[in-house]
């Protein structure tokens, strides 16, 4: 079903989503796919990706895949230019591609460091900036950076994790105000604390899943698709004046409530 307000319909819009062999990327996808776009997913395997492109297809869209690997600059110009031949444009950028390794501050190895933050922070902003050539060109585009809680909060354990989203916060920001005058609007869009195939083992701790639903105003963690209208909000007109800003969707856990007891 196709959005019927205009504000939200992105009929005829291009998007390419990065990061959607699995997870958040996927769902991200499917939001836009029914809001009207035709879609380009992304890799670093190619072939894992054939049976979402047709799942999309069966949404009455347009899809194609392409193999990328964010931490490589040739494959991000290799991957954004197979888009364009195809396509002919990208109106829409989410920049979901990331990764994450929990561990002790002090058992972090140089290695675990450089594959967080050259996956999160100086992927996104590679591909950002390879797609926005082209969007200057047509003065016209909407990056959305995929951020998180953590850019605002501190956690143990996630140390470079959270040091690469404080980083997808200022670079939207930095983005938004160097490209605002080409017609193109950078937001970053922040989950909260979110059930996905990749933190599955968390969620199977009851303990630590009653600890965090204690402290969500909303009293759960989230699921995929409550992301599903921030998405389109911000790859829609009805985000044509909001830029370099971060929305958080996490269930109030930013608040930083925490019950009082007697």
């Amino acid at each position: 079903m196709l959005m019927t307000d205009p504000l939200f319909d992105l009929s005829g819009k291009i998007a390419l989503v990065t990061g959607t062999s699995r997870g958040l990327g996927q769902y991200f996808a499917r939001a836009l796919a029914r809001a009207g776009a035709d879609i380009t997913i992304t890799s670093r395997n190619r072939q894992t990706l054939e049976p979402f492109v047709e799942e999309i297809r069966a949404l009455g869209r347009r899809s194609f895949s392409v193999e990328l690997d964010v931490r490589d600059f040739d494959s991000i110009r290799r991957a954004v230019a197979a888009v364009e031949e195809h396509f002919g444009r990208i109106d829409i950028l989410v920049n979901n591609a990331g990764c994450n390794i929990r561990k002790p501050a002090l058992d972090v190895t140089w290695e675990d460091w450089n594959t967080v933050l050259d996956t999160n922070l100086r992927g996104s902003f590679f591909v950002a900036q390879a797609v926005a050539r082209g969007m200057i060109r047509r003065g016209y585009g909407r990056i959305i950076n995929i951020g998180s809680v953590t850019s605002i909060f501190g956690y143990a354990g996630l140390a470079p994790y959270g040091a690469s989203r404080g980083g997808i916060r200022q670079l939207t920001m930095s983005l938004a105000d160097d490209w605002g005058r080409h017609g193109i609007t950078v937001n970053c869009l922040a989950p909260g604390w979110f059930r996905t195939d990749q933190n599955t083992a968390l969620y199977e701790n009851e303990a630590w899943v009653n600890y965090l639903t204690d402290r969500i105003p909303a009293k759960r963690p989230g699921l995929p698709d409550d992301l599903d209208g921030a998405i389109v909000f911000l790859a829609s007109e009805s985000s044509r004046y909001i830029t370099g800003q971060t929305l958080l969707v996490d269930g109030g856990i930013s608040t930083g409530a925490t019950r009082i007891t007697a």
